[in-house]
């Protein structure tokens, strides 16, 4: 008696890469928000390696896998997030009101569409004031969150 091997579709490369961030958290040869790309872009949101050429005080939304959380006790209730897209890392600014009003989209959701007004210093850090949050579905690992 020979058993036959059932045949199973190929995964799509949007499946593979929810997959390994399900399982290893992280996925080494793609990012879960390169699958939603042409989404955000039907949006307005600019990948965040595009926010380097755009112009400090303009409002942009840009869009990712939230990193990390973090409030110091120094920063007087203000919140800061990293978010990472495909093409790189953004750091994003929290007022205390803006946090206490999305509180838990802010909190719980692994991914977001953060819109605000962009910041640059004079050394190249790149920055969003936020103020708005919008929860955003791609598959994430879970972020680093400090108090």
């Amino acid at each position: 008696m020979t058993l036959e091997v059932p045949l199973l579709p190929m995964l799509t490369a949007e499946e593979q890469v929810a997959l390994d961030v399900w399982s290893t958290g992280v996925a080494t040869d793609d990012h879960p928000v390169r699958h939603a790309r042409a989404m955000l872009e039907g949006r307005g949101v600019l990948p965040i390696a595009a926010l380097a050429e755009a112009e400090p005080g303009r409002r942009i939304q840009a869009a990712g896998i939230v990193t990390h959380r973090q409030r110091p006790r120094t920063a007087m209730g203000v919140t800061f997030l990293n978010l990472e897209d495909e093409t790189g890392m953004l750091n994003v600014i929290v007022s205390k009101g803006l946090w206490a009003h999305a509180r838990q989209v802010a909190r719980h959701s692994p991914a977001l569409v953060v819109r605000g007004m962009l910041q640059r210093t004079p050394e190249g850090v790149i920055a969003v004031l936020a103020d708005k949050l919008e929860r955003f579905d791609v598959p994430s690992p879970r972020s680093r969150d400090f108090a």
